[in-house]
């Protein structure tokens, strides 16, 4: 009995070991990065590194965000995400509750098409999206990083068409009995059920947007139009680049994105979790 209690402890032990060993191993870059935000410009290549700076340098967060125009640009990735996510969360569901719950001709086949669109890299549509952009007049606007988000995402219209195929059918029935047509079936009995995977939508969509550096990079051209990552591109150029800037506004950039996941994190676990199972 005393050996049986002294190998679970064991292996509780070594689990744990491990789970520290994994954290430790993911939050080193975020420390890396928050000290070299705080060092002296000479302190960040040195023979020896050292993760704690000599001196805290926290002139360094307002300095930076003083070098260029982050306000407008926190600005324009706020309106991007602001407008895009909620756009991303109803397209996706829109186009989900189609496949899950409506019967016609080629639904499978179509589905199937969808999701291959998935293998197809960004590159191979950035030359059409960008000849389409300008001939509507949209390049140098905020409209290239919103409108995708307002079409679904297919691995989007995946996870949320899984999620509604393990929502009971006998609640659309019930619905129909009672006089809902199609679209308030939707609106009033599958919306307010699908909230996990909604949430994981807009999480998700929050985040690519936050961090979407290509896309802006490609269809803007005026720096009052910048994003967050092109502000923080500005910091290198041919012969410098600002390291503790650079690290700075980076540190600042990641609050958003990380305080969102962190209440958030139960619905989105919920919600991955859920979406795998179909009725």
């Amino acid at each position: 009995m005393q050996t049986s209690i002294g190998k679970k402890r064991i292996h509780t032990i070594i689990f744990q070991m491990l789970i520290w060993l994994t954290a430790a191993a993911f939050l080193f870059p975020i420390a890396w990065m928050l000290s070299t935000a705080l060092k002296l410009p000479e302190d960040i290549f040195t023979a020896k590194p050292q993760l704690l700076p000599e001196s805290f340098q926290w002139s360094n967060f307002i300095n930076a965000w003083n070098a260029q125009p982050f306000g407008r640009f926190l600005l324009n990735t706020l309106i991007v995400v602001g407008v895009s996510t909620p756009l991303a969360m109803l397209s996706a569901t829109m186009v989900a509750f189609g496949f899950a719950r409506i019967n016609f001709w080629g639904r499978n086949s179509l589905f199937l098409l969808v999701i291959g669109t998935m293998v197809i890299p960004w590159d191979v549509t950035a030359i059409p999206l960008y000849i389409e952009y300008n001939k509507l007049g949209l390049i140098n606007t905020l409209w290239p990083m919103i409108l995708p988000g307002a079409f679904g995402s297919a691995f989007f219209i995946f996870l949320a068409r899984q999620f509604i195929m393990g929502i009971p059918k006998d609640l659309d029935e019930a619905a129909e009995i009672d006089g809902c047509n199609r679209w308030q079936i939707y609106q009033r009995i599958i919306l307010p059920l699908c909230r996990p995977i909604v949430v994981v939508i807009g999480v998700f969509h929050f985040v690519w947007c936050w961090n979407e550096f290509l896309t802006p990079l490609i269809f803007i051209n005026d720096q009052s139009m910048y994003t967050l990552p092109l502000g923080i591109n500005l910091f290198k150029n041919a012969f410098n680049i600002e390291y503790e800037k650079l690290m700075a506004i980076s540190c600042l950039s990641v609050l958003f994105p990380a305080t969102l996941f962190y209440f958030t994190q139960n619905l989105i676990l919920g919600g991955i979790s859920l979406s795998g199972v179909k009725k």
